[in-house]
């Protein structure tokens, strides 16, 4: 088992170098594939001893190997998290179906989340990419039927469509489309617990920022990330936060 989950760790981190690619091109419209990684200020292709996740970046102390340029710090960060998230997703389910679900999920949720932080978006490929993947993973890995898939779908994507009416604006649409993606793939009611600890959370860290001065009050937030982190919430806890609700009302 030790070597499964030193395979999956690296596999996290080898995939976090990619998504670091997807993240910085993907808003811009670019290809993923061509060309190659490259210096973006001396345009230097970069070799494989480059590339290696984490370990390049700390060698050459952050910066590029031909022109010295410093590298941002998102990209050891991307790598190493995406490693992390799939370790913690292969202890969590095993060796089993429903770990190629697990790993797909966090793929998403690393890219997307960054790129909103950096540009305020969600774009609407990677949410077509998802439905596109999550219609053959609901159907291979079986752990949602078809109606808790339409209904979380429905939910997911009504409440924060209602949201945005009532606030005259003040969700996104990537933000919708999102909810809508994991109702899809989570299924009822695990994509309302998963929005809802997305909601509280933001609401701590906006707050929190507001007093620090670090931002104003009507000051957008980018709300992804945050749908991100409540929903591998649910994701990995959410049975558990949910026989907890009912067993403390006595239901």
């Amino acid at each position: 088992m030790i070597a499964f989950y030193a395979l999956i760790f690296i596999f996290g981190l080898v995939l976090g170098s990619f998504f670091n690619v997807c993240i910085h091109r993907i808003p811009k419209k670019e290809s993923i594939s061509f060309p190659p990684s490259h210096c973006p200020k001396c345009d230097s292709n970069l070799r494989a001893l480059d590339l290696i996740p984490v370990a390049s970046f700390l060698y050459l102390r952050g910066k590029c190997r031909y022109c010295a340029m410093p590298v941002s710090w998102r990209y050891p960060i991307v790598e190493f998290l995406t490693g992390i998230l799939f370790l913690f997703s292969a202890w969590s389910v095993g060796f089993e179906l429903a770990l190629a679900k697990y790993l797909f999920i966090v793929s998403l949720f690393i890219v997307i989340s960054f790129i909103d932080l950096e540009h305020y978006l969600i774009p609407n490929s990677i949410i077509i990419f998802g439905f596109a993947v999550g219609i053959g993973l609901n159907i291979w890995v079986q752990d949602v039927t078809f109606l808790d898939s339409l209904l979380g779908f429905l939910a997911g994507g009504g409440l924060l469509l209602l949201l945005a009416v009532v606030s005259k604006g003040g969700m996104g649409g990537g933000d919708i489309k999102l909810a809508a993606l994991i109702g899809f793939l989570l299924g009822w009611p695990k994509v309302l617990l998963g929005l809802f600890l997305g909601a509280f959370i933001a609401a701590i860290i906006g707050i929190t920022l507001i007093l620090a001065g670090f931002t104003k009050r009507r000051e957008p937030i980018p709300f992804g990330p945050f749908i991100a982190i409540g929903t591998l919430l649910a994701l990995f806890f959410g049975d558990s936060l949910i026989a907890w609700y009912l067993s403390y009302f006595g239901l």
